[in-house]
């Protein structure tokens, strides 16, 4: 099992580098390397690239019981 220090310091690492690419970190697009991986990231959440894991919505739930939105 690591030290303390020693996840410590591999924390710091990650959480220095590129979350889409693993660069380092530049502090204009902090937490990213560039505004290119902003960029991808921000499309893949419009795109729906990302999902929060849970239970199916149910269609009716969404649009309300009478059928108007």
């Amino acid at each position: 099992m690591k030290k303390p220090q020693a996840m410590a310091m591999s924390m710091l690492r990650k959480a220095n580098l590129c979350p889409l690419c693993g660069k380092p970190v530049v502090a204009e697009s902090k937490p990213f390397c560039s505004q290119g991986c902003k960029d991808r990231d921000l499309l893949k959440w419009l795109d729906e690239g990302y999902r929060v894991p849970g239970p199916l919505a149910d269609y009716e739930d969404s649009i309300g019981s009478d059928g108007a939105d």
